[in-house]
This record gives C-alpha cells, structure tokens and sequence, in this order.
C-alpha cells in the first residue's frame, strides 16, 4: 500500500491526460470498515480533472449498521445528492462499496447513472473472501441468513443502469473471478485489495470509464 501511494506524485501528470469531466455528480462509497477518507485520493483527483465528487457521508462502512436494514439511511443521502445536483449519480465503490453501489442502483435506478466497482466480489459467494467473518462481526449479519442471501441475489442480477466493474487477478483478499461478470464491463489491473482505490492503474480506468460517457 506504502508503494501505491508513493507512485502516486510520480503517475500524477499522466493521469492528467484522461478525458477532462464534464461536472457530473459523483458519490464515492468506501470500504468495508474505512470511511471517506479512504477515497481522498480518488476524490482529488476526479475533482482535478472537472467532476463534482462527494464521498457518501455515512461514516465507516460496516455494512447495514452504516446504510440502514433496508438501506434507508443510503437511498436518503443518494436522494439528497440527487435533488442537490439535478441529475442522476454516479456511484463509485470499492470493495463492500461498490456492492452496497449496485444494492442503491437496483433499489432507486432513477436516481444513479451509472455504476463503477472497484474490486468489489457482487458476482459470487462471499466465502471466497478473506473478509466475510468480519463482515458478520461488523455488520452483525449472518452471510446465510435469508435476508443477506436475499439481498446477495439481488445485487448480484443485472443493473437497470450501465455497469463497470474493474478488479485484479492478484487482489489477495477476494477472488478476483467473483468481481466482474458477464453484465457489466469488465477491466483487469493488477493492483493487490489494499490501496487498490489509489492505485495509478485503478484511477486512469475510472477515469476513461467516465470520459466515454
């Protein structure tokens, strides 16, 4: 992770060189147990290149302790974001991030216009993760309780809205196989979970995802 952020100054005006925004609202969901400031280097530098970005201001992700059973606490701040800019989002999530992205897109499509995950395993069972017995002590949810297996499927089924998931064969923490499938458009880096949402090579995808659009 330490390396990641190094290459970061070094990367900085090539990464400059992407697609300039056009001003598009952007919410940035962060990872299991991290918080906004996790995603501080993405925000600067989707901010520099002409996006309005907001990290999702619900503290750090233990799952639905931070979103609400139902996600209520998500779709409302999704809702606010929305009325505030006038048009549809952009939901950015890395890890649990990006899975709870797909759950908002799937409850409320009209608000998002598009998902991007970033090593976030929506495409499969959750057991191959390194990750899940912390889920459950931090969400407080069991990974087979009905409700969770009914949420699993849910966000797993096709967006209603375009979708781009961007992983690594070397994560080191979740399969990388269980991070993309065949609904939605899949980028391979090479980056490892930690720090991925800074690393040079996860940046310039994000970045040429949204240029194309």
């Amino acid at each position: 992770m330490l390396g990641t952020i190094a290459s970061i100054p070094k990367a900085w005006p090539e990464l400059m060189k992407a697609p300039p925004g056009d001003g598009r609202p952007i919410m940035l969901l962060p990872g299991l147990v991290n918080s906004d400031r996790s995603n501080i280097v993405m925000k600067r530098y989707l901010t520099a290149l002409g996006y309005r970005v907001e990290g999702w201001k619900l503290g750090r992700n233990t799952g639905a302790r931070a979103i609400g059973g139902e996600g209520e606490k998500l779709l409302a701040r999704l809702r606010q974001y929305h009325d505030d800019a006038g048009q549809p989002v952009t939901l950015i999530g890395v890890s649990l991030g990006g899975i709870i992205a797909r759950f908002a897109a799937h409850r409320e499509p009209a608000l998002v216009r598009e998902v991007i995950t970033v090593s976030s395993p929506f495409a499969g069972d959750p057991r191959a993760t390194n990750v899940w017995r912390a889920f459950e002590w931090l969400s407080g949810e069991k990974i087979d309780s009905p409700d969770v297996m009914a949420r699993r499927e849910e966000i797993a089924a096709p967006l209603p809205v375009p979708a781009t998931a961007i992983w690594s064969a070397s994560d080191g923490l979740v399969n990388g196989a269980i991070c993309h499938d065949d609904h939605a458009r899949s980028i391979e880096i090479v980056s490892s979970h930690m720090g991925v949402q800074m690393h040079p090579a996860t940046l310039r995808a994000i970045a040429e995802v949204l240029g194309g659009n």
